[in-house]
């Protein structure tokens, strides 16, 4: 699976935006935003991206989405060319819909993981969309509602959020509401958006150029987090450009990984379940995609599972924290 030149990787959370050309209405009525929802439930539920929040404006919309098993950048061309296609279609137009590329913003998980959550989902609420919380509860164009147990959307994951407030029930729900409803006076958060929302370039390249110390990268607008969660992604950024160059047999690194965990090759090829065996067949996975950037399907036939298999982990891998770079270099030198 090649990379985009994006800041992305498999199981990195994003925050996404994208706004009409001329600042233009891309949503002209509830069936423009129907035709947008199902498209993107179309993605999620197929593995591309998983989503956890969402906001449909009358000229922009926000996700906050982590990669699935393919890109960000194939995921959103696949939402934005497709929706732009209907739109043009439906209101007899011709031209872009979308003002320049998607805006992108990879951000550290904790602590920002609700507090976007949150800012997403009450932009219905700043704009005057919606009139109260009440309203927000009940309008259908965000995650919000879905989380409130007012609309059932399967697609959207849920299990994530609620998890952080203590389960799936009755209570979980409420400390969200509440949560939210704690944010309303907050009004609009510059210190969530990642130094600004210009458009994201230059992939893991431009990351590892960005050498200008550490607190200057509290401020660039591709990343949300804190100097540790920026260094960590250099190190990322390093590894990841580094394996581009790195030519391995297959085989080889099978062996390699085998005998560094202390399994069998027949064990790591021939789908033993054992914890040891499946932290090896994960290592495998990951140096395979994503530090050499190599074909899932070809290992996955290696493997004799599907590709989903493999890229789903990778991503298992990657939101762990990923592995030692050292440990790479040497199973692939």
């Amino acid at each position: 699976m090649v990379r985009q030149a994006r800041l992305d990787a498999p199981g990195v959370l994003h925050h996404v935006m994208a706004r009409g050309i001329e600042r233009r209405p891309i949503f002209i009525d509830d069936r423009d935003k129907d035709e947008f929802v199902r498209r993107l439930s179309g993605l999620a539920l197929e593995g591309k991206l998983i989503v956890y929040a969402w906001s449909l404006m009358p000229n922009h919309f926000h996700l906050l989405i982590r990669t699935g098993k393919i890109s960000l950048s194939r995921s959103m061309r696949s939402l934005l060319t497709g929706y732009a296609g209907y739109f043009n279609r439906r209101h007899r137009r011709h031209g872009h819909v979308f003002q320049n590329r998607f805006k992108s913003i990879i951000c550290e998980e904790e602590p920002y993981f609700l507090e976007l959550v949150r800012y997403l989902h009450l932009n219905p609420l700043r704009a005057g969309v919606v009139r109260d919380l009440e309203g927000l509860d009940r309008y259908p164009y965000t995650g919000h509602a879905v989380l409130v147990g007012r609309i059932d959307r399967s697609w959207q994951d849920t299990q994530d959020v609620w998890s952080r407030f203590g389960g799936t029930g009755r209570k979980a729900v409420q400390r969200y509401r509440a949560f939210v409803s704690d944010g309303v006076a907050q009004g609009r958060r510059v210190d969530l958006m990642g130094g600004g929302l210009y458009r994201s370039m230059g992939g893991w390249r431009a990351v590892a150029d960005l050498r200008r110390g550490r607190e200057a990268y509290r401020s660039d607008e591709r990343v949300l987090g804190s100097s540790e969660f920026v260094a960590a992604l250099l190190e990322k950024a390093d590894a990841h450009l580094k394996g581009r160059y790195r030519q391995v047999e297959l085989s080889k690194l099978k062996q390699r990984i085998a005998e560094d965990m202390g399994v069998s090759r027949h064990a790591l090829c021939g789908g033993g379940r054992s914890e040891n065996v499946s932290c090896a067949r994960a290592a495998l996975c990951y140096v395979w995609t994503y530090y050499l950037g190599k074909s899932g399907r070809v290992l996955a036939e290696e493997l004799g599972v599907s590709p989903q298999a493999v890229y789903a982990a990778s991503s298992r891998v990657e939101r762990n924290g990923g592995l030692d770079v050292e440990a790479m270099e040497r199973w692939c030198r």
